[in-house]
């Protein structure tokens, strides 16, 4: 099969099945990787364009490997990567590390930026087998890699797609109610992605079962019906830049300080990264 060259990573991606061809050393850099953390038996799943390619057949250019691993599990990762040759750093205590080498990046995430959704041991027992770069390993599996993207949805960056593409191409195989829990109190995210896929799709939303739908939208309703007057302001959630104004001027919740408050942040190893 034709494969196409890897674009520079900002370049708008163009959906395609068409395989991607990556650099030599990026290849062997990512192999390393998970060849180490299968060696090391570190409980992890691999996410982003990988798991992407995986569940839907979409393939684009990714500049880092995503992995997914609990909180819990981060300190042991960053030291076998450090051990191996690896510039380590902890971006964001919440959800992020990176590790580099050269110019290429290994993403390390524990979960969502807004501390909303975190990621669990089940995760990691629920990802589905894939080979990636000549590796067997494991993919988070279709919930939870659409769980992810549910609060991707910033003007920088925006998911909704891969959202939907993940839908279309479970052909009604989805497990919503692992997608429901995962989601939690914010299920009206999920509404708002199935609304979208509908409008996509609108020959397909049978995908999405019609008792999925009704609970849905049947929520919805009631709290149309019955809004609660202290209901707090969640736009930080969403994006905390754009609703800045509403926080910082306009005098309403900080739901996203608060949830990030409340988060326990990730730690590197002695002597590691900073």
């Amino acid at each position: 099969m034709r494969e196409q060259a890897a674009k520079p990573a900002d370049e708008i991606p163009v959906t395609s099945s068409v395989p991607l061809r990556l650099p030599g050393e990026q290849e062997a850099l990512f192999r390393q990787v998970l060849i180490l953390f299968e060696k090391e038996r570190l409980p992890y799943a691999v996410s982003g364009a990988f798991a992407l390619q995986q569940h839907t057949g979409i393939c684009r250019f990714t500049k880092d490997l995503d992995v997914f691993l609990t909180p819990q599990d981060m300190s042991a990762a960053l030291k076998y990567l450090r051990e191996h040759g690896f510039e380590c750093e902890i971006c964001d205590p919440i959800w992020l590390a990176k590790a580099r080498r050269d110019d290429f990046f290994v993403d390390l995430i524990t979960g969502m930026s807004n501390a909303v959704i975190t990621v669990d041991r089940s995760w990691i027992e629920r990802a589905h087998p894939a080979t990636i770069v000549g590796v067997k390993t494991n993919v988070l599996a279709p919930e939870e890699l659409l769980a992810s993207k549910l609060f991707v949805t910033r003007r920088e960056r925006f998911d909704g797609a891969d959202i939907a593409h993940v839908i279309y191409c479970s052909r009604g195989k989805l497990e919503w109610s692992r997608v429901l829990d995962l989601a939690g109190e914010h299920w009206e995210i999920v509404l708002w992605a199935l609304v979208l896929f509908r409008y996509i799709y609108p020959a397909h939303s049978r995908y999405v079962p019609q008792a999925v739908w009704q609970e849905l939208l049947a929520r919805f309703a009631k709290e149309l019906r019955s809004p609660d007057p202290k209901a707090r302001f969640r736009g930080s959630l969403i994006d905390e830049k754009m609703f800045a104004i509403d926080v910082k001027e306009w005098g309403l919740d900080d739901l996203l300080n608060e949830c990030r408050a409340r988060h326990p942040k990730i730690s590197a190893p002695p002597h590691s990264c900073p």
